[in-house]
């Protein structure tokens, strides 16, 4: 079976297929200065750019693991989390708490996601 690797580079690929399911994570990349609310909304802005890569959207995400650094901002996080999802799609997640590479990015998100007919 074949590997697809989206834009790839010495580290790391933006989404990576293997089998008809896409692995890829996110932080917030545009405005890491941002609150909890703020950065979980670029995320799952970002998401969605990355499953339109593999032919897929937020309804055929499979599981998250969700990494933060502070379990206090967590009821922020699953505000815009839980408008996220259409109604009945929420996938499974985990959440950890984790000190992040970057120490202003409050979170980050490791997505796995049924990819589009291409990929299979």
């Amino acid at each position: 079976m074949t590997i697809n690797r989206i834009n790839p580079c010495k580290r790391w690929s933006d989404v990576t297929v293997f089998n008809g399911i896409a692995h890829f994570v996110e932080v917030a990349d545009t405005d890491t200065s941002a609150d909890m609310k703020g950065q979980v909304e670029q995320i799952l802005a970002q998401a969605e750019v990355s499953l339109a890569k593999v032919d897929s959207d937020k309804s055929r995400i499979l599981s998250v693991t969700i990494y933060v650094t502070d379990f206090a901002l967590f009821s922020a996080l699953n505000d815009v989390w839980d408008n996220w999802f259409p109604e009945g799609c929420a996938p499974s997640r985990a959440c950890v708490k984790a000190e992040l590479a970057n120490p202003e990015y409050l979170v980050e998100m490791a997505f796995v996601a049924a990819a589009g007919e291409k990929f299979q």
